[in-house]
């Protein structure tokens, strides 16, 4: 058996020390000995190794209102690196730039045009304001090779100006380090695992009910994208003789007319993966999931339930704002951190 060599346990407890400080915040040095269960020369040691490269910094110290002697507060250095989240819809372009600690640091937009490439550029280079990017992850909708990165009919929904080179030429013109394209479902269920209504489940799948219908689906807690990035593809599927994202109409709202036809119809949808996968979460995401709310999620898990064997739970969306945009940051923020981290 492999024992971990010096240099291997150092980059752990390093990465260890880090990942505590993004979650608690600022630490003292015996915190981070309580926390870890290092002890007291290897702790003195990661702090000055990761003070030396720039990952960590004094920041006060504990119990400065009261007298006596105060331990020392470090802090993540979240100017140490930047990411680019980008959503890519018809109606434009939304970009958010976050630093290495997930701080919001800029956001641009800009409308739909010809030149998507071009599009992207001024929102990402306004947004960033000036800094170098680490990472960027593009959210558009359409599937995406897991193997490749590449659009495998990608932004083929309406979206203006999309070509399969336009990751490419955006990444050139940027010269981010790391750039992914990533389908924009698959992005919103990273947040909504992360930051919304899947927090503390390891499986679900995500129904996107917006500009078009499609899935995610989350097992392990890991998104799954199937051999060719198709995973949660059921806009496909063919409900009454047309495909499921022709036949339902994000339109209906809680309590109008067809409303419960409505519900039906999404549970049809969502059947259709519960009865393959029994993920025992369905989150409804998009725009007709938020705005149903509880309500289209009491509806369609009462549809639900006479159509599967296997018990789900049916949610509407928890996370506030833009899902895709968030889950494209999270995703950036984590290329980055495997990067800068080592």
């Amino acid at each position: 058996m492999k024992t971990a060599t010096p240099a291997m346990a150092r980059a752990i407890n390093d990465r260890l020390a880090l990942h505590l400080l993004l979650e608690h915040g600022p630490l003292s040095a015996p915190q981070l000995r309580t926390l870890t269960g290092l002890s007291r020369p290897t702790v003195a040691d990661l702090i000055e190794r990761l003070a030396a490269n720039g990952l960590v910094q004094p920041c006060g110290e504990t119990g400065e209102e009261k007298r006596g002697p105060n331990a020392r507060l470090y802090r993540l250095v979240g100017e140490r690196a930047h990411v680019a989240g980008v959503d890519i819809r018809r109606s434009g372009t939304f970009v958010t730039v976050a630093d290495l600690a997930g701080t919001t640091v800029g956001r641009a937009e800009r409308p739909a045009s010809a030149d998507l490439a071009q599009s992207i550029r001024e929102a990402v280079t306004e947004a960033a304001g000036g800094r170098t990017l680490q990472a960027a992850v593009l959210g558009a909708p359409g599937m995406v090779h897991p193997h490749t990165g590449r659009s495998e009919g990608a932004c083929d929904l309406g979206v203006s100006g999309w070509d399969p080179q336009v990751p490419d030429r955006v990444q050139e013109s940027l010269e981010v380090e790391r750039l992914v394209l990533e389908n924009e479902v698959n992005l919103a269920a990273v947040a909504e695992h992360r930051a919304g209504a899947a927090q503390g489940r390891e499986d679900f799948v995500l129904l996107w009910l917006d500009e078009g219908v499609g899935g995610a689906v989350v097992l392990g807690g890991r998104v799954r994208h199937g051999a060719s990035g198709g995973a949660g593809e059921v806009g496909f599927l063919k409900l009454d003789g047309d495909n499921l994202c022709c036949a339902l109409t994000p339109a209906v709202l809680p309590g109008g007319p067809g409303f419960d036809r409505f519900a039906g119809q999404v549970a049809r949808g969502a059947a259709a993966m519960v009865a393959v996968l029994d993920p025992g979460l369905v989150v409804l995401g998009g725009a007709a999931g938020r705005t149903g709310g509880t309500e289209l999620a009491d509806a369609v898990s009462a549809h639900l339930s006479g159509l599967v064997p296997a018990p789900t739970e049916v949610r509407a969306t928890a996370v506030d704002g833009n899902p895709v945009l968030q889950g494209a940051v999270l995703t950036a923020l984590d290329l980055a951190r495997d990067a800068v981290f080592g």
